[in-house]
């Protein structure tokens, strides 16, 4: 039949009547607009009825909801998992990613990254036998404190110092008896301890008792002793107020020795001598006493000359000889020749008695017993850095006159002479040390006033800062607080003026050094002077990756180093090519390793290393050289000639400044080197920086 058919063919089925009309709308499905919500509309009464289909009015609730269930929703609105919303609760954020976006190896979630580069710290080893209270309650005086830098050539024991002042005041040993060897316990990089060379400045606090027993807090610091990194050297003068300078008994004063001498005097600091291994002078050398005592004196005289100090008390060499040396040889030379007899006798004349197993030991650790025995604790040490080391009260106002930048009559400046805990706040950052993932950097300064907490909020100035542009600031928030210990922290909650301290939350926009300061303050403030080194990076490579893709990672890398290393250049040339500047070959292995396992990881291919020659004058140029301006009215003319014998070094070492009135600058050039008033007043400036290049 036709008619069971449409005009396109379609089968229709026969008609219906009017009554079975009815009933198959009564029965048929919600309107298309709620067939399309799972869930029934709201007015903005609230009430869920208000907007139902008139088909719908007279069906009960229950009803209802089985054809709300039973309703009809397209694939674009069904919900299969739930939201992350409903499952984490408010504020996540759901991150969409496209298909095969991450690679199968690589974790959805990885794990905390932690780089083996720090040696692990023993049990035991945090034990001091004084509280950290009692440390805070002596750093809260500035009248028992002294902050010293051990300074000196390279292998003449400065770490193996610090070991004996460790053993004092910790309860750990640090001479390995299996393998005689010290730990080298501020030796914290495992690098540090396969070369057996130090790399990187460590502080620690100690408590060193003086020889009437009282108690002093010594801030120290253990430098490098290799010249190319003398710039840790640097960092460390800068936050202490003496230099504790350590030379071996045999060989004397040597190039780094004098190059520290140098470099304290420079920042203006006091020195103090330890003449270390003078059981090198028995063992190897073998000098009987009188040539012994001729040798230290020699070596002292040659120190005196450098620092042009007064010499060596003349007739002491009687009473140096009879009651220290000798009894020196005498135990050196029972204790090798194993004289057990001899040396109980020997030992006993001065107070001592060792046990018959400990006569039993092989020579080193016997021969370090008996002296531990008879010498006792570093309380020698200690009187030499009270009687001649200012503390942190006196010392402040020498360093403040030398490295604040601003105007010396502020009442900022007279804070940090005073050293005054309740001033503003002024810290001098100089160092940074990596976290353990080596992610971020916690930064090393000296508080010079005020008291820095956790929570505070300050502005962090870089180097580029001054009053007039105040681009290179960033507000930082202080989220923790150390003492740093070389091989651990002691976690504080404030830190007072003239403290050494460990802060957490303010690296990011440090590169070399930084002032912290409070917020808003009521005049202005001036940072303190980047540092000047004593060399510079005269040695160039440059590196790129492997894999050209993981040129960012590598990016990212050089500008860790630069934070890690102090005199480290990491530059981008015009040719696009990523260059590093360092001291020397040592130097740049060192800038290596850390950047292919440390700060980027990623393998780096480096070019052979390129150094840099610079050129002096000898005599008088035989031509003018000239340059016009632009506009061809102008004319400047230069020849070159040698400057006087010592004028160079006069200038490097800050013995005059253009910075100085131009009367002082005059006389200086009038009285030294006979210069005539013109061309005294005739001076524009002493190279590309203040104080020659």
């Amino acid at each position: 039949d036709d008619s069971l058919y449409d005009e396109f063919g379609n089968y229709i089925g026969p008609e219906l009547a009017d009554s079975d009309a009815d009933d198959s709308d009564a029965a048929a499905s919600p309107s298309p607009s709620q067939s399309r919500s799972p869930s029934p509309a709201r007015s903005p009464s609230g009430s869920p009825n208000s907007r139902r289909p008139a088909a719908l009015m007279d069906v009960d609730d229950d009803d209802y909801a089985d054809a709300a269930q039973n309703a009809v929703v397209l694939a674009e609105d069904k919900k299969y998992y739930p939201t992350a919303e409903e499952v984490y609760g408010p504020g996540v954020e759901a991150l969409v990613m496209d298909e095969d976006e991450q690679a199968l190896e690589k974790p959805i979630v990885a794990p905390p990254r932690v780089v083996k580069f720090e040696v692990g710290t023993r049990a035991g080893a945090t034990s001091t036998y004084a509280s950290t209270d009692f440390i805070l309650g002596l750093a809260s005086n500035p009248l028992l404190v002294r902050n010293v830098a051990l300074v000196g050539h390279l292998q003449h024991g400065k770490t193996v110092f610090m070991d004996m002042l460790v053993e004092q005041t910790h309860e750990v040993d640090t001479f390995d008896s299996e393998g005689e060897r010290h730990i080298r316990f501020t030796d914290t990089r495992v690098d540090e301890q396969e070369r057996r060379v130090s790399i990187k400045a460590v502080p620690m606090s100690l408590v060193l008792e003086s020889g009437n027993g009282k108690s002093y807090l010594c801030n120290i610091m253990d430098t490098p002793g290799h010249v190319n990194f003398s710039d840790e050297m640097t960092a460390a003068l800068r936050l202490a107020d003496g230099a504790v300078l350590v030379v071996d008994a045999a060989e004397g004063v040597m190039v780094n020795t004098e190059r520290a001498i140098r470099h304290a005097i420079q920042e203006r600091l006091p020195i103090v001598v330890v003449i270390n291994k003078v059981d090198r002078l028995i063992t190897e050398l073998k000098l009987p006493p009188n040539d012994a005592y001729f040798k230290l004196r020699h070596t002292l005289d040659t120190i005196n000359d450098l620092i042009s100090s007064c010499s060596t008390t003349v007739g002491a060499n009687r009473s140096f000889i009879e009651f220290i040396l000798e009894p020196l040889y005498k135990i050196y030379s029972q204790v090798v020749g194993e004289q057990q007899k001899i040396l109980e006798i020997t030992l006993a004349d001065l107070g001592v008695t060792l046990s018959n197993a400990a006569y039993k030991l092989n020579v080193r650790p016997l021969l370090r017993l008996a002296c531990r025995s008879i010498f006792g604790t570093a309380t020698g040490f200690t009187d030499m850095l009270v009687k001649n080391i200012p503390n942190v009260k006196d010392g402040a106002a020498r360093k403040i006159e030398h490295i604040y930048t601003g105007q010396q009559d502020s009442s900022i400046v007279d804070a940090m002479k005073k050293c005054d805990s309740h001033g503003p706040l002024m810290v001098n950052v100089t160092k940074l040390y990596p976290k353990p993932d080596c992610s971020v950097f916690d930064a090393f300064g000296r508080v010079y006033s005020g008291t820095i907490q956790t929570g505070q909020t300050v502005w962090v100035l870089g180097e580029g800062y001054s009053p007039d542009d105040e681009e290179d600031m960033t507000v930082k928030e202080v989220t923790k607080l150390w003492v740093y210990q070389a091989r651990y922290r002691v976690p504080i909650s404030n830190a007072p003026a003239g403290s050494w301290v460990l802060i957490e939350g303010v690296d990011a926009s440090i590169m070399k050094t930084a002032t912290i300061c409070p917020m808003n303050m009521d005049e202005d403030v001036y940072i303190f002077r980047p540092l000047r080194f004593n060399t510079l990076p005269v040695v160039k490579i440059a590196a790129e990756p492997l894999n050209p893709s993981e040129l960012p990672k590598m990016v990212e890398g050089l500008r860790k180093i630069s934070k890690s290393y102090p005199l480290a250049i990491t530059k981008v040339e015009e040719s696009g090519e990523h260059t590093i500047l360092g001291t020397g070959e040592l130097y740049l292995d060192s800038i290596m390793k850390d950047l292919r396992e440390l700060y980027s990881e990623v393998e780096v291919k480096v070019a052979d290393p390129v150094v840099t020659f610079c050129e002096t004058v000898v005599d008088t140029s035989s031509m003018k050289c000239f340059a016009e301006t632009p506009n061809k009215r102008n004319k400047i003319t230069m020849l070159a000639e040698p400057l006087e014998k010592g004028l160079a070094e006069d200038i490097e070492n800050g013995l005059v400044s253009l910075d100085s009135r131009q009367k002082e600058v005059t006389d200086f050039f009038r009285q030294r080197y006979q210069w005539d008033v013109l061309a005294a007043r005739s001076i524009w400036a002493f190279g590309p920086d203040k104080q020659g290049s």
